[in-house]
C-alpha cells in the first residue's frame, strides 16, 4: 500500500480491553465476582452507551463518563448490587491500564520507521494517552472520536484522520480487529488492514481469520509491520 499514515483501533485491535478490565475487577471486587464475566457485561454495554450519544438521545459525553454510567448495570449483571464512588472510580480508570497484545509495541515501534502512527479510537484523549504511556505505545499524535466529537462509525471520525494529517484519504491506513470498523473507514476512502484478534472476547466470539475486503489481513501487528517492509 502507498500510503504515509497508520490510524488504529484500540480496544481489542492494540490493546486486551477484556483481561485488563477482568484483573481490575478481581482486585477492585474480589475473589466471589466472576470477574471475566464482569467485563463481558460492561463491554455489552458499550455500544449501546455511545448509540445514545450517536442518536442525539443524549449530548456528547467521553468515554469515561458513558462507562461510568452503564457501571451499575454491568455489576447487577454479576451480583454485585453497587460499591462505594471510589471503588467505580478506579473501575472505570480500568480502562486507562490495559495491556497491550504482546506484538503490538514491537510491530508499532517498526512500522513507526516508516509511518506516522496514531489512535483511531472511541477512547478519550487522556484515556488514549493514560494507555500509551503505561504499555509505551509509540504514538505521533492522539486521533479519535473525542477529538471528532463523534463516535465512530461516524464518518467524521474517519475524516478527521486526513483531514488533520494534511493527506488524501488514500493515504491513510484504518488497522482494526473488526470488520465493521473497517468498512466504515473504506467509505470513506481510507485503505484497511485487518488485525486478527481470535482472544478478544475469550471465547465468546470467534472472528473470522481474515477480512476479504480489507488490503492486508495479518496475524498480528509485527505481521503487519513485516508485510509494509518495516
Amino acid at each position: 500500500m502507498d500510503v504515509s499514515a497508520l490510524v488504529f483501533d484500540v480496544f481489542g485491535t492494540v490493546v486486551d480491553w477484556r483481561g485488563g478490565v477482568a484483573r481490575e475487577a478481581a482486585r477492585l471486587l474480589g475473589p466471589g465476582v466472576d470477574a471475566a464475566a464482569f467485563a463481558d457485561a460492561w463491554r455489552d454495554r458499550y455500544q449501546p452507551s455511545m448509540d445514545q450519544v450517536r442518536l442525539g438521545a443524549r449530548p456528547w459525553a467521553v468515554l469515561d463518563d458513558l462507562h461510568r454510567e452503564s457501571l451499575p448495570e454491568a455489576l447487577a449483571a454479576v451480583g454485585v448490587g453497587g460499591v462505594p464512588d471510589d471503588v467505580a472510580g478506579e473501575l472505570v480508570l480500568a480502562w486507562h491500564r490495559l495491556d497491550p497484545w504482546p506484538d503490538a509495541v514491537p510491530g508499532l515501534t517498526r512500522l513507526r520507521r516508516s509511518y506516522v502512527l496514531a489512535p483511531l479510537s472511541n477512547g478519550g484523549v487522556r484515556l488514549l494517552v493514560d494507555l500509551a504511556r503505561r504499555a509505551g505505545l509509540p504514538w505521533d499524535l492522539v486521533l479519535g472520536a473525542e477529538v471528532a466529537g463523534r463516535y465512530k462509525p461516524d464518518p467524521a471520525v474517519y475524516d478527521s484522520a486526513p483531514r488533520l494529517l494534511a493527506l488524501p484519504p488514500s493515504s491513510v491506513c484504518m488497522v482494526a480487529a473488526h470488520l465493521d470498523d473497517l468498512a466504515a473507514a473504506r467509505e470513506r476512502g481510507l485503505r484497511t488492514a485487518y488485525v486478527h484478534r481470535p482472544d478478544e472476547f475469550g471465547g465468546r466470539e470467534v472472528p473470522p481469520s481474515t477480512d476479504p475486503d480489507a488490503d492486508l489481513s495479518v496475524a498480528s501487528i509485527e505481521e503487519l509491520a513485516t508485510a509494509l517492509g518495516c
